[in-house]
């Protein structure tokens, strides 16, 4: 029997560094590291939440931390630009290796499921967007255990919506503190490591296996 495969979402099959175009066109150079501080204060914020069970959206999470890299950064956006950034955020681009790849992987009859911090309306809209939508058995989202990753309740939501045990399910995720969660709960992770600057923690930990591209996951096992 193949394993169930849950796919993270932002980061692992959706370039969230997609929004550059609007934010190069709004700052020019200053846009790169604009981005990525942008997403490291929205992962901080999501971690934030669910360590103080102050759950709330991601969307929101997402929100407050461009207002707060505006601050930081010292750029003066606009309403309108703001509202433009985050309105990008909703259609963000598929890497060029996710769409032949899960459909490779559901033509070889491997159950496919996209899990996500997001809501599973933006999910839904951002993964249709991709053309990447049909893949996927179902989307589990966050949301319903009102938690962020890598909280350990989050992992069993997905493991229990799935109707799979840990030891036939694997993550797929380039987020570090995302495979780091699932092996947590026994599940197997492969970390897709989309740059090679990107650093795996030093932790007790390892991902089960260490991809440069989803193309590599064709033959993986249980």
């Amino acid at each position: 029997m193949k394993p169930t495969l849950a796919f993270d979402v932002y980061g692992t099959l959706i370039d969230t560094q997609g929004v550059l175009d609007t934010l190069l066109q709004m700052m020019g150079e200053d846009a790169f590291a604009f981005s990525a501080a942008w997403r490291d204060k929205q992962l901080e914020y999501s971690f934030r939440r669910g360590l103080m069970d102050q759950y709330q959206d991601f969307s929101v999470c997402t929100r407050d931390a461009l207002e707060f890299t505006c601050q930081s950064q010292q750029k003066h956006l606009s309403r309108i630009q703001k509202l433009a950034l985050l309105e990008a955020y909703k259609t963000l681009p598929a890497f060029d290796d996710a769409p032949p790849a899960l459909a490779a992987l559901q033509q070889s009859g491997y159950p496919l499921f996209a899990f996500s911090n997001g809501s599973r309306a933006a999910v839904d809209q951002l993964l249709s967007a991709a053309g990447i939508i049909d893949s996927f058995q179902a989307i589990v989202s966050c949301e319903d255990v009102k938690s962020f990753k890598p909280n350990p309740k989050v992992y069993q939501h997905f493991l229990q919506t799935a109707q799979v045990d840990a030891q036939q399910a694997w993550l797929i995720s380039s987020n570090p503190f995302d495979v780091i969660g699932a092996v947590a709960v026994n599940m197997k992770a492969a970390w897709v490591q989309r740059s090679q600057s990107q650093v795996f923690d030093p932790w007790d930990v390892s991902p089960t296996m260490t991809l440069e591209s989803l193309h590599q996951l064709t033959h993986i096992e249980s």
